[in-house]
């Protein structure tokens, strides 16, 4: 009678995930550090109220949009559907710039209403939400050009890899930074 050995070795993370979960870890404290530094100064007597503009709003809704077209995308990537996963990396790109544009149509309604982000007529509040808001746009302008990158070698006539690792690590940036936002829209409306 033959036996057959079971080994129960312990599934590993790929070292590209690994590097991504650390980045986020990094990135969720950086943003906690000065979403608290928020609420520290907001306590001030010279803090300014103002509402977010309206298109805020919108570049949320332009975010979450671009979540489920990432993932529609690594499905598609999974299931070698190669046309729709570039159709899908395309739009979930063009999307990401959207937001980013919507959100500097955020910061020149604000300009329009007399409230200066930065210099020497700028309040904490108002420059607060542009560090913030500006460094997360950041964060996204980095998801699109790891889209970019990857959308480039989707049509590239070189040697094509399967590896959906690539993909999966690009979309669980992509989310992060979604979940981010959505984490700061909330946080400006309601907490902060």
């Amino acid at each position: 009678m033959m036996t057959s050995a079971t080994t129960n070795e312990p599934k590993r993370i790929h070292p590209h995930k690994f590097t991504m979960w650390v980045a986020m870890g990094s990135i969720v404290m950086a943003f906690a550090g000065l979403t608290s530094a928020y609420i520290v100064k907001k306590n001030q007597s010279s803090w300014l109220e103002f509402d977010l503009p309206i298109v805020f709003w919108y570049s949320t809704v332009v975010i979450l949009v671009s979540s489920l077209t990432m993932y529609l995308a690594t499905k598609a990537f999974k299931a070698r559907e190669m046309g729709r996963y570039r159709t899908l990396m395309t739009v979930t790109a063009a999307l990401g710039l959207l937001f980013i544009i919507l959100q500097y149509m955020g910061f020149n309604d604000l300009e329009a209403r007399s409230i200066a982000l930065v210099g020497p007529k700028s309040n904490s509040a108002a420059s607060f939400l542009f560090v913030i808001t500006g460094l997360h746009m950041v964060h996204v302008l980095g998801g699109v050009i790891a889209l970019l990158v990857m959308f480039i070698r989707a049509y590239s006539s070189k040697v094509k890899s399967y590896s959906s690792i690539p993909v999966e690590v690009a979309g669980t940036y992509w989310h992060f930074v979604d979940i981010l936002w959505i984490y700061l829209f909330i946080f400006y409306n309601w907490i902060g």
